[in-house]
C-alpha cells in the first residue's frame, strides 16, 4: 500500500501543501484560521496520514517530546485518580533524564475516534504512551503501529509489532489471587465493583480474574453483585449502596481499585455495618492512603512510578530503533494483607 503524502492531504483539504505543513507541525502565527486548521486535521485523519518521522527529523531534528494519552479524560480530577500522578512522575523522570519532554493528553470520550491520529499528525511528538485504552481503540493503535510510529500501550493485550509494545502487570492473575484470598477466609458471597466501565481491557482483566476464582470453586457470580464505577470514591459509594439495598447481601467485596474501595467502605459504614466484621473489603493498587484507611485496606500492590518509568524506557528504546522482544509484563502483583479483609478471624455464615 502506497504511503499517503502531504500533497494528498492538501488536495482533500483544499489548501496549499505549505498550509498542511504549518498545521501538522504545530506552527502558529501564520494567519491560518481555526476552520482551516480543523479541515486539514480532518483530511489527514480521513486519509490516515502520519508524518514521516525520519524526514521530519532530518529537516528539523527530533522533537525530543513524547505524549501520554489517557483515554478517560472526562474522569480525571485531582480527587479521583491516585494512580495517575505517580505513573506520570515515573514516566517524566525517565524522559527528563534523557532530555525528553512529556505532553499530557487527556482524551474526552466524545473526541476519541481521531485522538490518536490527531496527536501524531500534529508533528509535536516522537512517540506515544497510551494508558488503559478501550477495546474500540485497538484499530487506531494498530493503524499507527502499522505506519511505524513508536507506541507503548499500558494495560492492554494487543499483539505487538516492531514499533508497538504492550506492557503491564498480569491483572487477571492478581485479581484471581485477591479473590482466592477472600475465598480462603470462608467467603462465598463476594461482590465486585470495577473501577471503570468494562470497555477497558484492564477492567475486564480484573473482572475475569474474579470470575475465574469464583467459578473454579464452583460458585455463581451473581449479576446483581457486579457493578462498574467511574474511578471515583463517590461512584464506589453509590454502587455499594445499591448493592446493600438488595434483599440478599454479600459478605465480601473485591474492588477494582483502592479509591472505589474507599467509597464502598463509607457506604458500608453509613448503613450501620462494619468492615470487616459484617463485610470484608479488598482493593487494588495499594495507594499511599490504603495503609491509613479505617480499617487499613487489604489490597493488590502495584508500582505506578516504576510502571511509568518502564513505559518511558520502552518507548525511548523504540524511538531509538531497538526491537520489541515480546510482551513486557512485570509479572504478578503481590497482595498486601491488612485488617479490612478480616484475615485474623472471620466467622462467615454460609448461604442457605
Amino acid at each position: 500500500m502506497s504511503r499517503i503524502t502531504s500533497i494528498q492531504v492538501a488536495q482533500l483539504a483544499g489548501v496549499s501543501r505549505t498550509t498542511v505543513s504549518f498545521v501538522l507541525n504545530g506552527i502558529t502565527g501564520m494567519g491560518i484560521s481555526e476552520e482551516t486548521r480543523n479541515r486539514v486535521l480532518a483530511a489527514a485523519r480521513k486519509l490516515g496520514y502520519v508524518p514521516n518521522a525520519m524526514a521530519r527529523s532530518l529537516a528539523s531534528g527530533s522533537t525530543k517530546t513524547i505524549a501520554l494519552l489517557m483515554p478517560y479524560g472526562d474522569h480525571i480530577h485531582v480527587d479521583v485518580d491516585a494512580y495517575l500522578p505517580r505513573f506520570l512522575a515515573g514516566l517524566s523522570a525517565a524522559c527528563h533524564a534523557t532530555g525528553y519532554k512529556v505532553i499530557l493528553e487527556p482524551v474526552k470520550e466524545s473526541h476519541r475516534p481521531g485522538a490518536f491520529l490527531d496527536l501524531v499528525n500534529s508533528g509535536r511528538i516522537d512517540g506515544l504512551v497510551v494508558l488503559n485504552p478501550r477495546k474500540l481503540d485497538d484499530g487506531h493503535l494498530h493503524e499507527l503501529a502499522h505506519k511505524g510510529f513508536p507506541l507503548v500501550v499500558f494495560g492492554s493485550n494487543l499483539t505487538e509489532t516492531k514499533s508497538m509494545c504492550a506492557i503491564g502487570i498480569d491483572n487477571r492473575s492478581a485479581a484471581q489471587r485477591a479473590t482466592e484470598h477472600l475465598l480462603h477466609l470462608g467467603h462465598e458471597r463476594i461482590a465486585h465493583i470495577g473501577f471503570a466501565s468494562d470497555d477497558y481491557q484492564v477492567v475486564r482483566d480484573r473482572l475475569d480474574g474474579f470470575r475465574l476464582a469464583m467459578e473454579t470453586r464452583g460458585l455463581d457470580v451473581r449479576p446483581e453483585w457486579i457493578a462498574f464505577a467511574d474511578y471515583s470514591a463517590q461512584s464506589g459509594y453509590e454502587a455499594m449502596r445499591k448493592m446493600l439495598a438488595q434483599p440478599s447481601r454479600m459478605t465480601a467485596l473485591f474492588a477494582g481499585n483502592d479509591t472505589v474501595a474507599f467509597g464502598a467502605m463509607a457506604a458500608i459504614r453509613d448503613v450501620g455495618l462494619r468492615v470487616p466484621d459484617d463485610l470484608a473489603v479488598v482493593g487494588y493498587d495499594d495507594i499511599p492512603l490504603a495503609a491509613f484507611a479505617t480499617p487499613p485496606l487489604t489490597t493488590v500492590r502495584t508500582e505506578p512510578f516504576k510502571e511509568g518509568n518502564d513505559a518511558a524506557a520502552t518507548l525511548l528504546g523504540l524511538i531509538a530503533g531497538n526491537p520489541v522482544d515480546g510482551l513486557h509484563s512485570r509479572g504478578l502483583a503481590p497482595l498486601i494483607v491488612r485488617q479490612s479483609c478480616g484475615a485474623s478471624a472471620p466467622n462467615i455464615e454460609k448461604p442457605n
